[in-house]
Protein backbone atom coordinates (compact mmCIF):
# COMPACT_ATOMS: atom_id res chain seq x y z
CA UNK A 1 0.00 0.00 0.00
CA UNK A 2 2.91 2.44 1.29
CA UNK A 3 4.81 2.13 -2.47
CA UNK A 4 1.67 1.74 -4.28
CA UNK A 5 0.90 5.70 -2.39
CA UNK A 6 4.71 6.52 -3.19
CA UNK A 7 4.15 5.53 -6.92
CA UNK A 8 0.51 7.75 -7.23
CA UNK A 9 2.70 10.63 -5.83
CA UNK A 10 5.49 10.18 -8.50
CA UNK A 11 2.65 10.43 -10.87
CA UNK A 12 1.94 14.54 -9.88
CA UNK A 13 5.80 15.04 -10.85
CA UNK A 14 7.12 16.56 -7.88
CA UNK A 15 9.95 18.01 -9.32
CA UNK A 16 8.02 20.07 -11.14
CA UNK A 17 5.40 20.75 -8.87
CA UNK A 18 8.12 22.58 -6.61
CA UNK A 19 8.52 25.03 -9.33
CA UNK A 20 4.84 25.70 -9.10
CA UNK A 21 5.01 25.77 -5.26
CA UNK A 22 7.71 28.27 -5.31
CA UNK A 23 5.85 30.28 -8.07
CA UNK A 24 2.58 30.70 -5.98
CA UNK A 25 4.33 31.25 -2.33
CA UNK A 26 6.20 33.91 -4.32
CA UNK A 27 2.62 35.19 -5.43
CA UNK A 28 1.88 35.20 -1.68
CA UNK A 29 5.51 36.50 -0.27
CA UNK A 30 4.85 39.68 -2.86
CA UNK A 31 1.65 40.60 -1.87
CA UNK A 32 1.97 40.45 1.80
CA UNK A 33 -1.47 39.34 3.31
CA UNK A 34 -1.40 35.93 4.08
CA UNK A 35 2.54 36.30 5.54
CA UNK A 36 1.00 36.23 8.95
CA UNK A 37 -1.76 33.23 8.24
CA UNK A 38 0.26 30.39 7.85
CA UNK A 39 -2.33 27.61 8.11
CA UNK A 40 -4.05 29.80 4.60
CA UNK A 41 -0.63 29.51 3.07
CA UNK A 42 -0.69 25.79 3.48
CA UNK A 43 -3.67 25.08 2.46
CA UNK A 44 -2.86 26.77 -0.87
CA UNK A 45 0.06 25.41 -1.62
CA UNK A 46 -1.87 21.71 -0.90
CA UNK A 47 -4.59 22.99 -3.10
CA UNK A 48 -1.96 24.50 -5.94
CA UNK A 49 0.20 20.57 -5.34
CA UNK A 50 -3.19 18.45 -6.11
CA UNK A 51 -4.67 21.02 -9.00
CA UNK A 52 -1.33 20.99 -10.15
CA UNK A 53 -0.41 17.43 -9.34
CA UNK A 54 -4.01 15.99 -10.84
CA UNK A 55 -2.82 18.19 -14.26
CA UNK A 56 0.42 15.97 -14.27
CA UNK A 57 -0.99 12.50 -12.93
CA UNK A 58 -3.53 13.13 -16.00
CA UNK A 59 -1.12 14.41 -18.67
CA UNK A 60 0.74 10.75 -17.72
CA UNK A 61 -2.24 8.55 -17.92
CA UNK A 62 -3.11 10.11 -21.42
CA UNK A 63 0.41 9.59 -23.02
CA UNK A 64 1.25 6.15 -21.40
CA UNK A 65 1.72 4.92 -24.61
CA UNK A 66 4.33 7.65 -25.54
CA UNK A 67 5.96 7.40 -23.06
CA UNK A 68 6.63 3.67 -22.94
CA UNK A 69 8.84 4.13 -26.49
CA UNK A 70 10.62 7.29 -24.93
CA UNK A 71 14.16 6.65 -23.32
CA UNK A 72 13.24 9.32 -21.02
CA UNK A 73 10.47 8.38 -19.74
CA UNK A 74 10.00 4.69 -20.46
CA UNK A 75 12.36 3.50 -17.48
CA UNK A 76 11.21 5.88 -14.81
CA UNK A 77 7.76 6.85 -14.89
CA UNK A 78 4.84 4.60 -13.16
CA UNK A 79 2.76 3.50 -15.78
CA UNK A 80 5.39 2.47 -18.17
CA UNK A 81 6.96 0.74 -15.63
CA UNK A 82 3.55 -1.43 -14.45
CA UNK A 83 3.69 0.28 -10.85
CA UNK A 84 0.17 1.91 -11.28
CA UNK A 85 -2.25 0.17 -13.83
CA UNK A 86 -4.00 3.12 -16.05
CA UNK A 87 -7.18 3.25 -14.06
CA UNK A 88 -4.97 3.59 -10.65
CA UNK A 89 -3.54 6.95 -12.47
CA UNK A 90 -6.83 7.75 -13.93
CA UNK A 91 -9.03 7.48 -10.48
CA UNK A 92 -6.18 9.18 -8.74
CA UNK A 93 -5.63 12.05 -10.54
CA UNK A 94 -9.47 12.58 -10.54
CA UNK A 95 -9.95 13.10 -7.17
CA UNK A 96 -6.79 15.17 -6.15
CA UNK A 97 -8.20 16.84 -8.96
CA UNK A 98 -11.44 17.73 -7.30
CA UNK A 99 -10.10 17.81 -3.75
CA UNK A 100 -8.04 20.73 -4.55
CA UNK A 101 -10.47 22.98 -6.40
CA UNK A 102 -12.85 22.12 -3.76
CA UNK A 103 -10.55 23.06 -1.11
CA UNK A 104 -9.27 26.25 -3.01
CA UNK A 105 -12.69 27.53 -3.53
CA UNK A 106 -14.12 26.78 -0.38
CA UNK A 107 -10.98 27.95 1.82
CA UNK A 108 -10.60 31.45 -0.79
CA UNK A 109 -12.70 32.27 -3.19
CA UNK A 110 -14.48 30.51 -6.55
CA UNK A 111 -12.23 32.95 -8.72
CA UNK A 112 -9.34 30.52 -7.24
CA UNK A 113 -10.73 27.67 -7.78
CA UNK A 114 -12.32 28.19 -11.28
CA UNK A 115 -8.85 29.39 -12.00
CA UNK A 116 -7.54 25.81 -11.21
CA UNK A 117 -10.14 24.26 -12.70
CA UNK A 118 -9.10 25.58 -16.09
CA UNK A 119 -5.17 25.00 -15.48
CA UNK A 120 -6.50 21.37 -14.79
CA UNK A 121 -8.36 21.46 -18.34
CA UNK A 122 -6.02 23.08 -20.40
CA UNK A 123 -3.13 21.40 -19.22
CA UNK A 124 -4.29 18.01 -18.71
CA UNK A 125 -6.98 17.44 -21.85
CA UNK A 126 -6.59 20.42 -24.79
CA UNK A 127 -2.42 20.49 -24.48
CA UNK A 128 -1.57 16.84 -23.49
CA UNK A 129 -4.14 15.30 -26.17
CA UNK A 130 -4.67 17.95 -28.94
CA UNK A 131 -1.50 21.27 -28.95
CA UNK A 132 1.09 18.60 -28.36
CA UNK A 133 0.60 16.34 -30.58
CA UNK A 134 -0.66 18.72 -33.38
CA UNK A 135 2.14 21.62 -33.85
CA UNK A 136 5.39 22.69 -32.52
CA UNK A 137 3.83 25.43 -30.86
CA UNK A 138 2.98 23.04 -28.18
CA UNK A 139 5.25 24.28 -25.28
CA UNK A 140 4.65 27.46 -25.97
CA UNK A 141 0.97 28.05 -26.20
CA UNK A 142 1.28 24.74 -23.38
CA UNK A 143 2.75 27.17 -21.08
CA UNK A 144 0.01 29.42 -20.06
CA UNK A 145 -0.77 26.59 -17.48
CA UNK A 146 2.27 26.34 -15.97
CA UNK A 147 2.27 30.50 -15.23
CA UNK A 148 -0.88 30.44 -13.83
CA UNK A 149 0.28 29.34 -10.48
CA UNK A 150 0.99 32.56 -9.43
CA UNK A 151 -2.13 34.32 -10.77
CA UNK A 152 -4.10 31.47 -8.89
CA UNK A 153 -1.69 32.54 -5.30
CA UNK A 154 -2.81 36.40 -5.76
CA UNK A 155 -6.31 35.69 -6.41
CA UNK A 156 -6.52 33.15 -3.29
CA UNK A 157 -4.91 35.87 -0.92
CA UNK A 158 -6.76 38.67 -2.30
CA UNK A 159 -10.07 37.86 -3.92
CA UNK A 160 -8.61 40.28 -6.97
CA UNK A 161 -6.13 40.67 -9.75
CA UNK A 162 -2.87 43.27 -9.60
CA UNK A 163 0.06 43.61 -12.08
CA UNK A 164 2.33 42.02 -9.64
CA UNK A 165 1.48 38.13 -10.83
CA UNK A 166 0.82 39.21 -14.63
CA UNK A 167 4.70 40.45 -14.36
CA UNK A 168 5.35 36.60 -12.93
CA UNK A 169 3.41 34.69 -15.31
CA UNK A 170 4.63 36.77 -18.28
CA UNK A 171 8.52 35.97 -16.96
CA UNK A 172 7.19 32.07 -16.73
CA UNK A 173 5.57 31.97 -19.82
CA UNK A 174 8.31 33.15 -21.99
CA UNK A 175 10.88 30.48 -20.19
CA UNK A 176 8.99 28.00 -20.73
CA UNK A 177 10.27 27.31 -24.18
CA UNK A 178 13.90 27.74 -23.65
CA UNK A 179 13.46 25.53 -20.35
CA UNK A 180 11.59 22.25 -22.64
CA UNK A 181 13.30 22.92 -26.41
CA UNK A 182 16.48 22.43 -24.46
CA UNK A 183 15.31 19.31 -22.91
CA UNK A 184 13.84 18.20 -25.63
CA UNK A 185 17.27 19.15 -28.32
CA UNK A 186 18.62 16.13 -25.80
CA UNK A 187 16.12 13.59 -26.54
CA UNK A 188 15.52 14.28 -30.33
CA UNK A 189 15.52 10.76 -31.00
CA UNK A 190 12.52 9.66 -28.72
CA UNK A 191 10.36 12.53 -30.23
CA UNK A 192 10.91 11.16 -33.37
CA UNK A 193 9.91 7.41 -32.20
CA UNK A 194 7.09 8.94 -30.24
CA UNK A 195 6.03 10.85 -33.32
CA UNK A 196 5.41 14.17 -31.54
CA UNK A 197 6.15 17.88 -33.28
CA UNK A 198 8.31 19.22 -31.20
CA UNK A 199 10.39 22.14 -32.28
CA UNK A 200 14.11 20.25 -33.02
CA UNK A 201 11.82 17.50 -34.99
CA UNK A 202 10.28 20.02 -36.97
CA UNK A 203 12.50 22.51 -37.32
CA UNK A 204 15.62 21.57 -36.65
CA UNK A 205 18.58 21.90 -34.50
CA UNK A 206 19.68 25.23 -35.85
CA UNK A 207 16.35 27.12 -35.75
CA UNK A 208 15.77 25.81 -32.60
CA UNK A 209 18.70 27.40 -30.65
CA UNK A 210 17.92 30.48 -32.52
CA UNK A 211 14.41 30.54 -30.79
CA UNK A 212 15.60 29.42 -27.70
CA UNK A 213 18.04 32.05 -27.48
CA UNK A 214 14.93 34.57 -28.51
CA UNK A 215 13.17 33.64 -25.92
CA UNK A 216 16.30 33.59 -23.40
CA UNK A 217 16.34 37.28 -24.07
CA UNK A 218 12.82 38.27 -24.06
CA UNK A 219 12.59 36.05 -20.56
CA UNK A 220 15.60 38.26 -19.38
CA UNK A 221 14.28 41.44 -20.44
CA UNK A 222 10.64 40.60 -18.75
CA UNK A 223 12.43 40.14 -15.51
CA UNK A 224 13.18 43.69 -15.49
CA UNK A 225 8.90 44.86 -16.15
CA UNK A 226 8.08 45.08 -12.11
CA UNK A 227 11.23 47.81 -11.80
CA UNK A 228 9.27 50.55 -13.44
CA UNK A 229 6.55 50.05 -10.47
CA UNK A 230 8.73 49.01 -7.52
CA UNK A 231 12.73 49.45 -7.75
CA UNK A 232 14.88 47.71 -6.08
CA UNK A 233 19.08 48.12 -6.64
CA UNK A 234 19.34 43.66 -4.96
CA UNK A 235 16.38 42.20 -7.30
CA UNK A 236 18.04 44.07 -10.31
CA UNK A 237 21.22 42.83 -9.54
CA UNK A 238 19.97 39.40 -9.26
CA UNK A 239 18.11 39.83 -12.48
CA UNK A 240 21.03 41.45 -14.31
CA UNK A 241 23.54 38.71 -12.95
CA UNK A 242 21.70 35.78 -13.39
CA UNK A 243 19.64 36.91 -16.62
CA UNK A 244 23.60 37.30 -18.15
CA UNK A 245 24.03 33.71 -17.10
CA UNK A 246 21.15 32.14 -18.45
CA UNK A 247 21.81 34.19 -21.91
CA UNK A 248 25.30 33.21 -22.04
CA UNK A 249 24.45 29.39 -21.54
CA UNK A 250 21.87 29.82 -24.39
CA UNK A 251 24.63 31.38 -26.81
CA UNK A 252 26.86 28.63 -25.74
CA UNK A 253 24.33 25.82 -26.75
CA UNK A 254 24.30 27.56 -29.86
CA UNK A 255 27.81 27.27 -30.12
CA UNK A 256 28.37 24.36 -28.83
CA UNK A 257 25.59 22.26 -30.56
CA UNK A 258 26.36 19.93 -27.66
CA UNK A 259 24.43 17.88 -25.99
CA UNK A 260 26.22 18.66 -22.42
CA UNK A 261 25.66 21.94 -23.57
CA UNK A 262 21.80 21.60 -23.78
CA UNK A 263 21.24 19.46 -20.22
CA UNK A 264 23.67 22.56 -18.77
CA UNK A 265 20.92 25.25 -20.22
CA UNK A 266 18.35 22.72 -19.13
CA UNK A 267 19.34 22.89 -15.76
CA UNK A 268 20.65 26.02 -15.01
CA UNK A 269 16.77 27.45 -16.19
CA UNK A 270 15.47 25.44 -13.19
CA UNK A 271 17.96 27.42 -11.03
CA UNK A 272 17.29 30.73 -12.89
CA UNK A 273 13.80 30.48 -12.53
CA UNK A 274 13.42 29.77 -8.97
CA UNK A 275 15.66 32.41 -8.08
CA UNK A 276 14.48 35.20 -10.65
CA UNK A 277 10.71 34.28 -8.61
CA UNK A 278 11.89 34.16 -4.93
CA UNK A 279 13.75 37.68 -5.70
CA UNK A 280 10.41 39.23 -7.20
CA UNK A 281 8.72 38.48 -4.36
CA UNK A 282 10.54 40.64 -2.26
CA UNK A 283 10.58 43.26 -4.75
CA UNK A 284 8.02 45.48 -2.79
CA UNK A 285 10.12 44.17 1.08
CA UNK A 286 13.31 44.87 0.52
Amino acid sequence: MISLGLNLVRLTKPRIMLLVLTAGSSALIADGSMISKPGNIILFLSGLFLTGGCANAMNQYFERHIDSVMIRTAGKRPLPLGDVTPYQALVFSIIIGIAGVVLLTLVFNILTGVLALATILFYGLVYTLWLKPKTSQNIVIGGIAGAMAPVGAWTAATGSMSLMPWFMFLVIFLWTPSHFWSLSLCYKDDYINAKLPMMPVVRGDKKTLNLILFYTIITVCATFAPLFISFSWIYFSFALVFGTIFIYKSLMAKRKKCRSFYRGLFQYSIVYLFVILLALAFVDMI
